[in-house]
């Protein structure tokens, strides 16, 4: 807890020092929809697919080699494993690093295993929607549009451990 800035009583603050609404703040300013994803990222597949089956049912799996994502301002490639479930109309998403560079495998490199990312459907305007969230402090950190109208991008914030992940998808 800290002390807010007129004395009067107390605010929530993160790791990071900032104040627990400034991140619901910059969400609300970007005006997204409802979340239709929540992606954990794992180290082991089959060990999360066991671990996760018995709550959320079957997972759909999926090979996932990405060649030319911009991750970081470079070209990157990876090739990633995907297992894909639902709980309602959330889907959940688990992901694998298996080899290059990206979000996934920095997460995983630094001790991370679990809750990884938000993902927000956009209709359009992928790219304006990623102009108006670096005015708000947000970096894209990971790019790649596979075709006209299919693009994702993650998002990330310093002193926000949880990325958002907006795909632009009809």
């Amino acid at each position: 807890m800290g002390t807010d800035k007129t004395g009067n009583g107390t605010v929530a603050t993160g790791a990071s020092g900032a104040t627990a609404g400034s991140a619901s703040e910059a969400l609300r300013e970007l005006n997204l929809p409802p979340v239709e994803q929540v992606g954990f990222v794992v180290p082991d597949l089959d060990a999360a697919l066991a671990l996760y089956e018995p709550i959320f049912g079957p997972f759909a799996l999926m090979d996932s080699p990405l060649e030319g994502c911009t991750f970081r301002g470079r070209s990157r490639d990876c090739h990633l494993r995907l297992a894909f479930a639902r709980s309602g109309e959330l889907e959940i998403e688990l992901i694998q690093p298996v080899s290059g560079e990206s979000p996934h495998r920095e997460f995983v490199d630094a001790g991370g295993n679990g809750m990884h990312h938000l993902r927000f459907r956009i209709n359009d305007g992928i790219d304006a929607k990623i102009s108006e969230a670096a005015s708000l402090g947000y970096e894209c950190i990971w790019y790649k549009r596979l075709s006209d109208d299919i693009a994702f991008a993650y998002l990330s914030r310093a002193g926000d451990p949880l990325l958002l992940e907006l795909l632009e998808m009809p």
